[in-house]
């Protein structure tokens, strides 16, 4: 996957998050189906993010991007900020 792709798919999911954030306003919460998407989404997110992070940080240092492997969702939503 090349950072374009990974930049595309990170739009796309702020689109579908903001969505689903407005209908949770706008009805006053978010019914069991769209809580579970919303989740999904704020998961995958990360892991774009993380994926994007590690094919910059290794062109930056002289590696190969597309060696960067996306982190299992459990592993990405538990690093420490």
């Amino acid at each position: 996957m090349k950072d374009e792709q990974i930049i595309d798919d990170i739009g796309a999911l702020v689109e579908e998050e903001r969505a689903l954030r407005d209908h949770s306003i706008r009805q006053g919460g978010l019914d069991p189906d769209r809580q579970a998407r919303l989740k999904e989404v704020e998961i995958r997110l990360d892991q774009c993010w993380d994926l994007l992070r590690r094919r910059r940080a290794k062109s930056e240092f002289g590696g190969d991007p597309d060696t960067a492997q996306e982190q299992p969702a459990d592993e990405v939503e538990n690093y420490e900020s």
